[in-house]
């Protein structure tokens, strides 16, 4: 296919789902762990059981909350960028809930912070279900596309089904090693995505060498 898309998570690579969650459960009285940052799963930050950890996730997931989120480091500029200067559509895959309310608040989310044009598909899964099924099927429409992820066994499932892999580092993932890059924020996707091309978008500090 010769439209330019990128596949992306939404959670952690678009949005900043981190700082608004902690701040709802600190806002219901839930005390995190001191080292909190670098744990990935809710039931390690706040040292309960597993599925409490779940339950809170799934209760933020659906609440009103979720169609609030503020964007990711500088994604709503890059992603901006991508769109309407290179031509890039994006599809959202993302495991937030089977509710159609909170799908719907993800998407106008999502339409708020980067465009009601912006991204072409929205591919919604159950709270923090697994990826493999429908990266496996995406692989068949957008072989090769760009692929944009913050956890690491969803970043190496979509890097064995041949997508161009990003991992966005984070405290929990800072250790992850894949057949993927990381990077630390979209000005470095515009970077490995633009080939290089035009050195005025290239991060601080990086330049050509003739």
């Amino acid at each position: 296919m010769n439209e330019k898309v990128i596949l992306t998570d939404c959670d952690g690579v678009c949005l900043d789902w981190e700082v608004a969650f902690m701040h709802w459960c600190q806002h219901n009285g839930m005390v995190p762990t001191d080292d909190w940052k670098l744990k990935y799963k809710v039931s390690e930050r706040f040292n309960v059981p597993y599925s409490e950890g779940k339950r809170l996730t799934s209760q933020f997931n659906s609440s009103a909350s979720i169609g609030y989120l503020p964007p990711l480091r500088d994604a709503q500029w890059y992603i901006k960028m991508l769109a309407q200067k290179h031509g890039y559509k994006f599809v959202a895959v993302t495991s937030l809930h089977t509710d159609p309310y909170a799908q719907e608040l993800r998407t106008q989310n999502l339409k708020k912070l980067f465009g009601e044009d912006t991204f072409i598909e929205y591919h919604y899964l159950g709270c923090g279900d697994d990826k493999d099924e429908i990266l496996e099927e995406l692989s068949h429409k957008y072989s090769g596309a760009p692929w944009i992820e913050d956890k690491p066994v969803n970043a190496t499932c979509g890097a064995n089904f041949g997508f161009d892999t990003y991992l966005m580092e984070h405290g929990h993932n800072m250790d992850a090693k894949g057949d993927y890059t990381v990077v630390k924020n979209w000005e470095e996707i515009t970077y490995w995505l633009t080939h290089r091309t035009n050195e005025s978008e290239l991060p601080m500090g990086i330049r050509y060498e003739d």
